[in-house]
């Protein structure tokens, strides 16, 4: 029987995106997206969780040092995303479109080569209180 913990850490930031496909015109764009697709942005309150499953260190019983995934979190994905434009101020969202979807994606990628391998990594990220995504999927 494996003695695997899952530990959690909850973050939020603030950021304002446009849903907007570029190759497409202003109609297409506004039937797909609707209000997601405002000339001038819109924002979200969006609160992330990460989850990092693996067996606790016999000397410290810990499984991630907490502060050290808060401090990871914060230096990857927070000083990067918060009170920021994602469309205008991140490199990460210059040419892929700020979905939910995609923002979890490349939140796990930044933070996926910083936590030991052996450990399984999931994010989970609410744009809005009803609305969320989380990768990898089970």
């Amino acid at each position: 029987m494996s003695k695997k913990v899952s530990v959690y850490r909850k973050e939020h930031f603030n950021a304002a995106h446009r849903l907007n496909v570029a190759e497409w015109d202003a109609a297409t764009n506004q039937e797909v997206f609707g209000k997601c697709n405002l000339p001038n942005y819109h924002g979200h309150n969006y609160e992330l969780e990460v989850k990092v499953t693996g067996l606790p260190d016999p000397r410290t019983g810990f499984v991630m040092d907490m502060k050290a995934l808060s401090d990871l979190i914060r230096h990857e994905v927070l000083l990067r995303f918060d009170h920021k434009n994602l469309n205008l101020d991140t490199a990460e969202f210059r040419t892929l479109n700020p979905t939910a979807e995609n923002i979890v994606i490349v939140i796990y990628d930044l933070l996926r080569p910083h936590i030991n391998k052996s450990f399984d990594l999931q994010v989970r990220l609410y744009e809005t209180p009803r609305n969320f995504v989380e990768y990898p999927a089970d």
